[in-house]
């Protein structure tokens, strides 16, 4: 098999068996798209998908549980949005601290306790005793829910290069299906059982991510990169025996060569040399280099720092306005305390649920679009698309609310945001190498968290203040700025094969 021309140096054992028996090669890349997606990538799909599903039911619960418990507790209208602030402060910690630890441990060990952590904290919620208990264990949470990108990338480092973006729309699907079972919950489990039995069913998903978890692999990019070549192999054949194909002949070999950062980098059996390496730096050399390179300051290095930096403007503004759509559907479209008299509606009043799960539908067209236009207008000109036509839908509500015409503009906007959502979440990691791929997703998704922790002061506060226009026109901005930072993005991936290191990006 013909390989892409690369210059490498591959491992003097491996250079022995080939010279000698004739050998071919191949790389991670190359036996993914021998082997096509099958019945093992279903699977992988599966267990990745009802982690996503859980990690959207957590988040879409709090657009239920900060009304409920603000009427339950009495509690003031910032104390009622700290609920929601505090799981992305959690999730902003959660989403750096996992994607290192994935990097740096595998996959699966970044995933399981971030799973551990989500259904123990979750389920133990439902029993907060009050107020302050119930902060500490939703901030806990949000650290759990914070290793989501672990499992977006792990399940991306598993499809060929030619249906990632087919298959990340499927992907982003459990996301939706999440949500709309969230907004079933709620509407069938609040006005009977109240929340805490809510917080209790929802944590359910995180605890069948640790029923299942002995059967998932490890990426063999993963150990490819730590050179474990033998147990990539062995992950390979399952992969092969599973969709009833064969792995290309040959030996696998990693298809990456080190740049001037990772060159000095050791692993097991695999020393690769970039062409434009011209010495062999000393082992007193090499430890230096390794304490000084941290995975931040490979995100910020000169080939991605422009990337990186637009990257994480686009997840705030994503996550600002993603949660802001949710949230507003719960504060525009129930009892208005602006021209109400009643100040002391009850919870079940204060929630409209029936356009709560209406608006949750939204994201149904808007993946079903992101599969359309991903692949074929790029993920560039996809995601600035639906920025600016979010911002078009919002745009009205800044100077008429009515309760029709609020919840269908508000549904066009979330059709657009989540399809934005959709296709950021298969572009970033498809910019960053491998050897950084999970935290380079992760401290991305840390910066959205952020958009996530400003998003209820917004949407909470400042509707419930009586400063609805404010919060609209908040809103369209950042919307608006998302979708410039998109269209300076510096390079498209569309059908591009995954980064093994910064020089390829």
């Amino acid at each position: 098999m013909e390989m892409e021309e690369r210059s490498f140096v591959i491992p003097q054992e491996q250079q022995q068996m080939e010279d000698g028996g004739g050998s071919s090669r191949y790389t991670i890349d190359e036996a993914l798209v021998s082997m096509g997606f099958g019945n093992f990538q279903i699977l992988v799909l599966a267990y990745a998908g009802m982690g996503w599903a859980s990690e959207a039911m957590e988040m879409m619960l709090l657009s239920f549980i900060g009304p409920a418990v603000q009427s339950a507790w009495s509690l003031s209208p910032h104390q009622e949005s700290l609920i929601t602030s505090v799981v992305f402060a959690g999730m902003l910690v959660g989403a750096y601290s996992w994607g290192i630890v994935s990097d740096k441990y595998g996959r699966r060990k970044g995933f399981f306790i971030t799973a551990t952590l989500t259904s123990v904290a979750g389920f133990l919620s439902a029993f907060a005793p009050n107020y302050i208990s119930l902060l500490i264990l939703r901030c806990l949470v949000g650290v759990g829910l914070g290793g989501g990108p672990v499992l977006a990338s792990w399940f991306l480092e598993f499809i060929p290069a030619p249906e990632r973006g087919t298959w990340m729309v499927v992907f982003s699907t459990f996301w939706t299906f999440g949500t709309i079972l969230e907004a079933s919950l709620a509407w069938k489990v609040m006005p009977s059982l109240g929340w805490r039995w809510l917080l209790a069913f929802s944590s359910f998903p995180s605890l069948l991510l640790l029923i299942f978890y002995q059967y998932t692999p490890e990426s063999p990019r993963y150990l490819c990169l730590q050179g474990r070549t033998s147990d990539a192999v062995i992950i390979l054949e399952k992969i092969a025996r599973r969709n009833r194909t064969n792995l290309p002949p040959g030996v696998l070999v990693s298809g990456h060569s080190y740049d001037f950062e990772e060159q000095n980098i050791p692993v097991e059996d695999v020393h690769l040399l970039s062409p434009r390496q011209t010495k062999v730096e000393t082992p007193r050399a090499t430890k230096s280099n390794i304490v000084s390179l941290s995975p931040l300051l490979k995100l910020l290095s000169r080939e991605l720092i422009v990337s990186t930096l637009l990257l994480w403007v686009v997840f705030f503004g994503n996550a600002f306005s993603y949660y802001g759509l949710v949230l507003l559907t719960t504060e525009l479209t129930g009892k208005n305390r602006c021209t109400t008299t009643d100040m002391h509606l009850n919870e079940h009043d204060d929630v409209n649920y029936r356009d709560v799960f209406i608006s949750s539908f939204a994201e149904l067209p808007g993946l079903a679009l992101s599969a359309v236009i991903v692949d074929k207008l790029g993920r560039k000109l996809s995601m600035s698309a639906m920025f600016f036509l979010a911002a078009t839908f919002l745009f009205p509500l800044a100077f008429y609310r009515v309760d029709g015409l609020t919840t269908s503009l508000l549904f066009g906007a979330r059709i657009c945001i989540t399809s934005t959502f959709t296709v950021v979440y298969i572009y970033a990691p498809e910019i960053y190498p491998t050897s950084i791929r999970t935290t380079g997703v992760g401290i991305a998704s840390s910066v959205g968290r952020i958009g996530g922790m400003v998003c209820p002061l917004v949407a909470v506060a400042l509707v419930k203040g009586c400063h609805q226009t404010a919060a609209i026109i908040l809103f369209e901005i950042v919307i608006l700025l998302s979708g410039i930072c998109v269209v300076l993005f510096p390079f498209e991936t569309k059908g591009q094969h995954l980064p093994e290191n910064v020089a390829e990006t």
